[in-house]
This record gives C-alpha cells, sequence and structure tokens, in this order.
C-alpha cells in the first residue's frame, strides 16, 4: 500500500482488503497493529512546534519604527542617566518621562502582537477538535466498543453507526442497513448529507464528491450503519492534508498594504531623521569642537563633552519631534472603530488590519452556497397534469424562505383538483422533514428539499377552504420568537398525515433515485406514494392522472409534453423531483406491519425498484436555493466599483452558470467561453493559460472545486498582484481562507475551523455584507490616511521648529518631553476623531485604489513641507518675540517686567559668559518671581520658561488648526465645514482642555517645564496660528487646479 494514497475507491471491496492485508470478518492481529503502527505512526493530526514566546516577543521590533522608536529610548535613557549625576531629582523625573512612556507603548505593541500571533493556531485546534476519540474496532475476531481512535492503524477494520464521528479515512467494506448516509458538507461543500456504497469508482483521478465507497476523517454519520477498512490515517487522510495545507498557506501569509507602507515610511524616516541629526551637529559643531590653525594644520583642538551632549539631546528631541510615537495608538484605535462599524452591518472582524485590507480589495471569491444563496431550498415552479392526456399545467411559487407564509402560488385555481390533491399529499406524507423558527429565522429540520416541499403543501392549501382558512389563521398568530427552536404549524401537512397511516418506507438508493412511502387509509387499502428524480420516476410510469383525478395510459406523446417540460424547468438550474403513486400494490395492498406475511420483500432494497413500477405519474416540482434578493445590486456596486467576482462552488457547472447569469456576475447573453470552468478542467490548463484565463476582465465562475483548486486560484490572483477577499464554510475551504489576504468565513452555517482561519465572518452569511464591509474599508483607508497625513505634518512642523532652533543658535525652545506629549496625547484625540470623516458619497464609484498607492505623493508632501516650515517659523518666532520685542500687532509682551535683548544675543547666547556687563531684571509669573542676580546668563535656561511655553502652545493651536485642514484632502473649508465631523470639534477641545490642565495645574506644569499664560498672551497665539488655515486653502485651491488640469488632459488623450 505504502505512504502514497492509496486509491481504494477504484477498487473493489475485495481487492482493497487484499492490497492492505485484512481479513474484514477477523480484522488485524495485535502483532501486526504493532508492526504497522512502527510503519504509520498515530492516527492523529501532527502539530507544528510554536515559536517560544521569546522568538514571539522578538518578532514584534522587527519593524522600522518600533526599532527608531527603541533606539530613542535608549538613547534618552543613557543621556538621563548621566545627566542624573549632576541633577536633583527633580530634574531626573522629568526627563525619565519620555523614555518611559516610548517603552510602554512598545510593550503594549508587543503584547497585543504576541497575543495576535497566538490566536493564528487556533484553526488547527479546532481541526483537532472534529477527530472523534474513540472507535469500535474489530481485532483478533473481536469488536472492542471502546478503543481509541489515535490507536488505529491502516487496514484496522471499523464499525460506523448513526451519530459517530468518522475516525480515519476508510473504504465501506460492508453495510448492515440498506442505505448509509455521511454528512461531509464540512469537507466537500455538498449541501445535503450523501449516500455511501460499496460499489467503486472507474476512474483513481476523481474528486473528492465522486468517492461514494470512501468515508472521510472528521465527517459525521447521519443514517445508516456499516464496516469500513482503515486506508489512511493522522496526516495521510483528507484532514490531515487540510492541516498541512493552512500550515503551508500559514507561511505564505504577507503583510497587510498598510504596513507595507508604514515600513516604508518608517524606511525613509530614519534616513532623514539621521540626516537632519548629522545636519544639526555639523552646524553647531564650533559650539563643542575647536582648534587653531598654525601653518596650515589644525593645532590644539578642544572638546567640550558637555556641549556635545547638549547637541547630542537636541538630536535626539529631533528624533522625538519626528516619529509620530502616537502613530500606532491611532492606527489602532481607529480600526477598533472600524470593527464595531462593520459589527453593526454583520460583518465581525478577528483581525484589526483586515479592515484596511479590505478597502483596496481588486476581487473577491465567493462560495455560492449559503452567501450569493439564501441556503435555503424552494420550490420556484411544479407542474401538474391538465384535463387530457399530454396536457401539462405550470405553477410559478412565489417565496424564497421555509416560512409557509411567504408569497403564494400564482395561477392556483380556486378549487383545488383532484390532481392537486394529489400533489399535495405526496409532498406532505413522503415527507420526513419540519420546519423550525431559530434565531430570528425558519429553518429547515431534516432534508432540505423535503422541507422546501412541505412548505409548497401549505402554499397549495386544503379542499376544505374554510379549514385552510383557520389553519392560517392560527399560524399568523402563533408568536415564534417566544419560544427559539419551536416548530413551525404546519396545518396542512398535518392534514393530509391525519388522513392517512404511514406503514412502510422504501428508502432512497442512487441506483433508482426515488424513495417511497406505503400509507393506510382508514379502510384498510394501502397506496405508495413515490418522489425522485423525475427521469427515472417517469421510466417507471405507466399511466398519468388528469385534472378530474381520472388515470389514463401514459403515451409517448404525453412523456415527451413532460420531458419538454423537465428540459425548460433544468435550464433555470431548478432540481426536479417527479411525484408518483401506485394503488394496486399486489400483495403488499394489505399491508399492516412487521407481522404481515409479506414483510420479508421490503428486507431486501434489490425488490424495491419491481414495487415501485407501473406507477401513476401526477406531476413534477422544480426546486433550488435561490439567490438572495439582495445580491445582484450588490453585484452591480462591485462592477461600478472596480471589483471582480469569481464564485468557485462545488455545486455542477450548470447550476453554477444559472445562477451566476441571474445575479449579475455574467450579462445576458454573454458567452461563458473561457469564463466558466470545473475545477479539474482549471488545473489541466497550462500554467500561463490559467494566468489568461484570470486576468481577464469580467466575472469566471469554477464549479465542482475542491481545496486545492480554490488555493491555486486564489495564490495566482495573488502572483498578479491582487488583492484578494475569499469566502468559505467548510473544513475545506480553511486552506485558502488562511490564504487569502481576506479571509471570509460564514457565521451560520460555517465551520469553526473555517472562522478560526478567517480574518473576518459574516454573521448573516450574506455576499451584500461583504460589500458593505468593502465600502467602509475605503471609507476607514481614506479616514487613516487624513489622519495619518495630520500627524506627519505635525511631526514636519516639529522638526522644522526643532531643526530651525539649532540652526539660529538660539535656546533650546521645545524640550523632548514636550514633544512626546504633543506627539501622544494633544494630537491624538483629534487624529482619532479624523477616523470619523463622514465617507463620500461616490466611495464605490471609484476603482480600487492600487496597493503601491502612496499615502504621501509629492504634491501633499510639498504642502505639509510648506505647513511644517510654517509651524517651525511661528513657534521659533514666538520664542524670539517674547525675548526681543515688547508688543507685537499690538498686543503687550512686558506686563511680567522680563528683559528684552537683541535677536544677535539671543542666537549667540552660548557665549552669555564673556558679555561684560550683561544682567537682567527679574520678572514674575503667577506667583513666582525669576530672578537671575546671581548668574544672569541663566536668563537663557530657567529663564526661558515663558518662552518655551509660548512655543508650545502656538504649536498645540497650530496642530488643532491643522485638524480642520485634514478635514478634506483638496477640499475647502467653506464646502467641508467643521461640523461635517462633530468628533472632530470635540476632539479638539478635549486636546486644548488637556493643554490647559498641564498649563495650570502646578505639579504637571513643573513636570513639563512650563507656565500659565495671560489671556493676551492666549491673543499673541491665536494670532501666530490660525494662518496655518489660510496657507493651507491657498495649496488645497491649488491641489484642485491641478487636478482639474489632469482631468482636462486625460479627457483630450482620450477624444
Amino acid at each position: 500500500m505504502g505512504e502514497k494514497a492509496y486509491p481504494a475507491w477504484a477498487r473493489s471491496v475485495e481487492e482493497c482488503a487484499r492490497d492492505v492485508g485484512v481479513d474484514p470478518s477477523k480484522g488485524l492481529s495485535g502483532e501486526e497493529v504493532i508492526a504497522r503502527r512502527e510503519r504509520y505512526g498515530w492516527n492523529e493530526l501532527k502539530r507544528e512546534r510554536g515559536k517560544p514566546l521569546w522568538k514571539l516577543v522578538l518578532e514584534q521590533f522587527d519593524d522600522t519604527l518600533v526599532r527608531i522608536l527603541l533606539g530613542a529610548a535608549v538613547v534618552s535613557f543613557l543621556l538621563t542617566y548621566i545627566d542624573g549625576k549632576n541633577k536633583g531629582a527633580e530634574s531626573e523625573l522629568t526627563a525619565y518621562v519620555e523614555p518611559l512612556v516610548i517603552v510602554m507603548i512598545l510593550i503594549i505593541n508587543a503584547v497585543v502582537g504576541v497575543w495576535q500571533e497566538s490566536n493564528a493556531e487556533r484553526a488547527l485546534e479546532a481541526l483537532k477538535e472534529m477527530q472523534p476519540e474513540n472507535a469500535k474496532v474489530l481485532r483478533d475476531g473481536q469488536l472492542l466498543g471502546d478503543l481509541p481512535a489515535r490507536e488505529l492503524v491502516p487496514g484496522d477494520v471499523v464499525e460506523l453507526r448513526v451519530g459517530d464521528k468518522v475516525p480515519a479515512d476508510m473504504r465501506i467494506a460492508s453495510l448492515k442497513t440498506s442505505t448509509f448516509r455521511i454528512e461531509q458538507s464540512s469537507l466537500t461543500g455538498e449541501s445535503v448529507p450523501v449516500i455511501k456504497g460499496l460499489q467503486a469508482v472507474e476512474s483513481e483521478d476523481i474528486e473528492l464528491q465522486g468517492k461514494d465507497c470512501m468515508v472521510f476523517a472528521g465527517t459525521t454519520v447521519v443514517n445508516g450503519s456499516c464496516f469500513c477498512v482503515v486506508t489512511s490515517t493522522g496526516m495521510n487522510t483528507e484532514i490531515g492534508k487540510i492541516q498541512a495545507q493552512i500550515q503551508e498557506a500559514a507561511l505564505e501569509e504577507d503583510d497587510t498594504p498598510l504596513k507595507k507602507k508604514l515600513d516604508e515610511f518608517g524606511e525613509r524616516l530614519t534616513f532623514v531623521i539621521g540626516m537632519i541629526c548629522l545636519l544639526v551637529w555639523v552646524i553647531n559643531y564650533k559650539y563643542f569642537l575647536s582648534w587653531d590653525v598654525v601653518g596650515g594644520w589644525p593645532r590644539n583642538v578642544r572638546f567640550s563633552f558637555e556641549k556635545c551632549t547638549y547637541y547630542f539631546e537636541i538630536a535626539v528631541a529631533l528624533a522625538v519631534a519626528a516619529i509620530p510615537e502616537g502613530l500606532p495608538a491611532v492606527i489602532t484605535t481607529s480600526l477598533a472603530l472600524g470593527t464595531r462599524k462593520m459589527a453593526q452591518k454583520n460583518a465581525i472582524v478577528r483581525k484589526l488590519p483586515s479592515v484596511e485590507t479590505l478597502g483596496c480589495t481588486t476581487v473577491i471569491c465567493s462560495d455560492k452556497t449559503g452567501t450569493l444563496t439564501t441556503n435555503q431550498m424552494s420550490v420556484m415552479e411544479f407542474a401538474g397534469n391538465g384535463g387530457s392526456a399530454g396536457e401539462v399545467r405550470e405553477f410559478s411559487v412565489e417565496g424564497t424562505t421555509y416560512n409557509p407564509d411567504d408569497g403564494e402560488i400564482l395561477g392556483l385555481p380556486v378549487s383545488m383538483d383532484r390532481n392537486l390533491q394529489t400533489i399535495a399529499q405526496i409532498a406532505a406524507v413522503c415527507n420526513d422533514a419540519a420546519i423550525t423558527y431559530k434565531g430570528g429565522q425558519f429553518r429547515a429540520s431534516g432534508m432540505p428539499t423535503e422541507a422546501a416541499l412541505k412548505v409548497l403543501v401549505e402554499k397549495i392549501g386544503l379542499p376544505d377552504a374554510k379549514e385552510y382558512v383557520k389553519i392560517v389563521n392560527q399560524r399568523q398568530r402563533t408568536d415564534y420568537t417566544s419560544d427559539n427552536g419551536a416548530a413551525v404549524n404546519l396545518g396542512c401537512c398535518d392534514w393530509w398525515f391525519r388522513r392517512v397511516k404511514r406503514v412502510a418506507a422504501l428508502e432512497f438508493d442512487r441506483y433508482r433515485k426515488s424513495m417511497s412511502v406505503i400509507v393506510q387509509n382508514s379502510s384498510g387499502q394501502s397506496t405508495l406514494l413515490v418522489k425522485g428524480a423525475v427521469e427515472n420516476v417517469l421510466e417507471r410510469c405507466s399511466f398519468m392522472q388528469l385534472m378530474d383525478g381520472t388515470v389514463v395510459e401514459l403515451d409517448n406523446a404525453s412523456r415527451a409534453a413532460i420531458l419538454s417540460k423537465l428540459n425548460t424547468m433544468s435550464s433555470k438550474a431548478l432540481r426536479c423531483l417527479g411525484l408518483a403513486y401506485k394503488d394496486d400494490l399486489g400483495e403488499l395492498s394489505t399491508y399492516d406491519g412487521e407481522s404481515h406475511p409479506a414483510h420479508k420483500k421490503l428486507l431486501d432494497p434489490s425488490n424495491y425498484s419491481a414495487i415501485e413500477s407501473d406507477l401513476v405519474y401526477c406531476g413534477m416540482v422544480g426546486l433550488r436555493d435561490p439567490p438572495r434578493d439582495e445580491v445582484k445590486s450588490a453585484m452591480d456596486d462591485c462592477r461600478e466599483a472596480g471589483i471582480r467576482v469569481m464564485v468557485i462552488t462545488g455545486d455542477n457547472k450548470n447550476t453554477a452558470e444559472a445562477i451566476c447569469r441571474e445575479i449579475g456576475v455574467f450579462y445576458n447573453g454573454e458567452s461563458l467561453a473561457g469564463k466558466s470552468f470545473t475545477g479539474k478542467d482549471f488545473m489541466a490548463l497550462s500554467t500561463e493559460q490559467r494566468c489568461k484565463v484570470l486576468s481577464g476582465s469580467g466575472g469566471r465562475v469554477f464549479s465542482r472545486a475542491e481545496p486545492r483548486h480554490k488555493q491555486e486560484i486564489v495564490r495566482m490572483l495573488k502572483d498578479a498582484g491582487e488583492v484578494v477577499a475569499m469566502t468559505g464554510d467548510g473544513v475545506n475551504d480553511a486552506p485558502a481562507l488562511k490564504l487569502a489576504d481576506i479571509g471570509i468565513a460564514m457565521g451560520i452555517t460555517g465551520t469553526e475551523v473555517a472562522k478560526e482561519a478567517a480574518d473576518m465572518v459574516l454573521a448573516d452569511d450574506n455576499f451584500s455584507t461583504i460589500v458593505s464591509a468593502v465600502a467602509e474599508g475605503r471609507s476607514i483607508y481614506n479616514n487613516m490616511k487624513a489622519f495619518i497625513r495630520y500627524m506627519i505634518s505635525s511631526n514636519i512642523g516639529e522638526v522644522a521648529s526643532i531643526f530651525l532652533t539649532a540652526a539660529l543658535g538660539m535656546p533650546e525652545g521645545l524640550i523632548p518631553v514636550q514633544l512626546l506629549w504633543v506627539n501622544l496625547v494633544t494630537d491624538g484625540p483629534p487624529a482619532t476623531a479624523l477616523g470619523f470623516n463622514p465617507p463620500d458619497l461616490d466611495i464605490m464609484k471609484k476603482p480600487p485604489r492600487k496597493s503601491n498607492d502612496k499615502l504621501i505623493n509629492a504634491w501633499v508632501l510639498l504642502r505639509y513641507m510648506v505647513i511644517g516650515l510654517y509651524v517651525g517659523v511661528a513657534t521659533v518666532g514666538i520664542f524670539a518675540l517674547w525675548y526681543t520685542h515688547d508688543s507685537f500687532l499690538g498686543i503687550d509682551l512686558s506686563s511680567d517686567g522680563h528683559s528684552l535683548v537683541t535677536f544677535s544675543q539671543l542666537t549667540h547666547w552660548g557665549e552669555c559668559p564673556t558679555w561684560e556687563g550683561f544682567t537682567v531684571a527679574p520678572f514674575t509669573v503667577g506667583s513666582r518671581i525669576y530672578s537671575f542676580d546671581s548668574n544672569p546668563c541663566d536668563y537663557f535656561a530657567a529663564g526661558k520658561v515663558k518662552a518655551t511655553t509660548l512655543s508650545l502652545s502656538v504649536l498645540v493651536a497650530i496642530e488643532m488648526f491643522n485638524s480642520l485642514n485634514a478635514l478634506s484632502e483638496d477640499g475647502s473649508l467653506l464646502v467641508m465645514p467643521p461640523w461635517r465631523n462633530p468628533w472632530l470639534l470635540v476632539a479638539m477641545a478635549a486636546s486644548l482642555g488637556l493643554h490647559f490642565i498641564i498649563l495650570y495645574v502646578p505639579l504637571l506644569a513643573q513636570v513639563f517645564g512650563i507656565v500659565p499664560l495671560s489671556w493676551r498672551e492666549w491673543l499673541l497665539v491665536l494670532v501666530v496660528s490660525l494662518p496655518v488655515i489660510l496657507i493651507d486653502e491657498v495649496l488645497k485651491f491649488l491641489g484642485r487646479r491641478m487636478a482639474e488640469s489632469e482631468r482636462t488632459r486625460r479627457k483630450l488623450k482620450l477624444a
């Protein structure tokens, strides 16, 4: 047999038993089990060794922006430690605030990252939970009823019964019941349980759905019992292969588009910071390094470590100014708010970055069943017989749910004729389903097709009109919401059940493709009611029932008319069932139970075809899982938004194509050549041909698709540069969900494995929810771009301020702890509030943004360089104004009594000790008097507290006004007024409130090295800050003109 996949499905039971070396009547011996376990190992899914915690933590620092922050924190700690030896505890505490806050940010970031990484392994754990713990195994001729499933080896003989989970991949060896059904939808995508049998299939190369004699690990027995021979265990089972694919897909996970952009930004930021720091040192080298030139050579080199350290501190301040420390927190907050908005629209986001990635989705690969369709089988049409042979009556049925009162039957006669009565009786009695109300929905209990037939019966009504009205009124008065999971009152079906007694059932099998029941009326006469595939039922019919109940011979013309109607209904992707009955049952005419002499005839399924012969044909019903009402408009939205939709389903080709035409994946009359493939046909194409199929415009549909087909399609789309969203609900979908940029699992029908592998879960399993989520993702991205630009423009202003201070040789205007406060706290609320900007009305009329779309293009960078330069001039300018002027534009600055110096003295303050006769008068701030009698030069250090406060206040005020500029990239505030986003006004008030707190609370003012301001000084702050709005309005106007010129140029080029 070997470790390679053994094609047991293409071998007879005898061949399979011989190849695996087992006698199905005795099982393996103990010695053979030990030998095989050494060869094949335990029957369990192997778990990859997880990354150790220390490695997970280290990986969180493998990020450019994080490394910059870490470097700034380390340097800041070192400088604080060195300076701490010469300064008091008060100053030391202030200095340590900055590195401590940066480290705290990094720790929070690492904790969140490790938590997210740990969650990634849950999909594998969910797979392990699907495996049963025990199995019934035949060994040494003895049936062991409770053997641990992990001890199974290939060749073991296992008994399966109703409710059992299949412990390994196995070949059915013998059936103990006439019918054996397996629920394997989670593995294959099939919507109903499938019947399994003993007969081998002809081809070794066949999809999972076609392996009718195989059962697979993790699936469930829903009907019957059998003995099986184990063919594959552990990682060699189909579910084991899926685990390997999930692990492989996890290794291929890429960074999100935003992460890539931020990394690119971080790398550029590193270079810029390095260059600016170097430039600051070069400009100011003369203050810490000097020498004499003697004979053309430098002599007497003098180096001041204190001055060198001072300018190194300025470089660190530049780094703090250039790094948007609050950016990670604001991005996380915005994404979290986005997930909350999406949850309100039934899209539950499991991984925060997925919110942003949704915004640039270019291809949606969608499953059909339950996503594009309702996942509720409905009778759409049915056909009865007319008043004469060959006449077919057609009826259209409204409603697409299991709600019996959802819609009505068009063209239904007022009086219920005998033919309609027989159709209703067969649909009601030859049926084991029920309807329940749970979770706000009507749901099928049992086979979906049978539930749909019962709904049809309720819509057809009863011969007794008064009784029917009574049933409808009673059902409409019932409050199902008070009892979750309550059975729905199906009064019409119950009425038909009361008229007869079911005494036997002839189970469905794949050969005759029908099932039937024997019912007995009150007089003891038995009737056979049959339903099944129309062709098979019609083949066994010799008569037909006319509208008035008359039975006539089924002639060739009538048969042709029925088959013509069948072809018409099948072309609409309807699943058709024929309905028939038989009154003359021969020896079974008086059958009333197991004690009847003819009962033994019912024990042999080979007799069923003979019993179901010479039937009377009544009519046919056409069922399908109908498209959701809102899907067609969602498809139109996708097309307008430039998003391509590809449907990948396990359903058959004709049904998939018909649904896709109806919902708008394809236009009416559009040729599907090169656009519709089975999974097998697609994989048979060359790589070049497959790429060509996927790269064309418009939709695509792939039917009979297996997990590997889905993975290959997703992988090829990603390689082509597409951003792929993939939907799925089964275990078989998990690898593709993991591989896609956005994996979307179904919340109602989805397995836990699929949900854990996905990035997003649809609470309503609805395709239109995906489209709404994409629109929300685009809006969130636009808003994130707004606040990222806002924060970066603010940082450019801070860098310009410090650079100008250093370049001019002025005292340090803003210290690192103040810059950190501005970046983290003051800028944080407005940046977060920008995430509440209302979406553009045409957001889904624009094509998806490219994954390489730049956050900051050349024009925007120029704009913010201009704004940043103004911020630098304003903050440095107001610092210089306080030292050099007693008034500005009529605003008095001398009320505190401080001394004025010349601009030259201010820019050469380091030479103060050499100035003869330099004195400074004391000045008052609040209740404190600053006196410099002992050291007048301290006026440029401790005495700069008021100038620093003015500079910091201007920086805060400008950034508040600049947040208004960020409401729109190019739109004027006259068009996009601030009250369009009231949260921004609240955030501005909060930020200014926080600034007032550190100004006017003495303890905090001491920590931040600032003092209270008078109302005149606040007036000066506003006068200096407001022009930032006017400057950006001019720049926006130029930007609009440039964009308009570009659009005109493109139109002329196209013309």
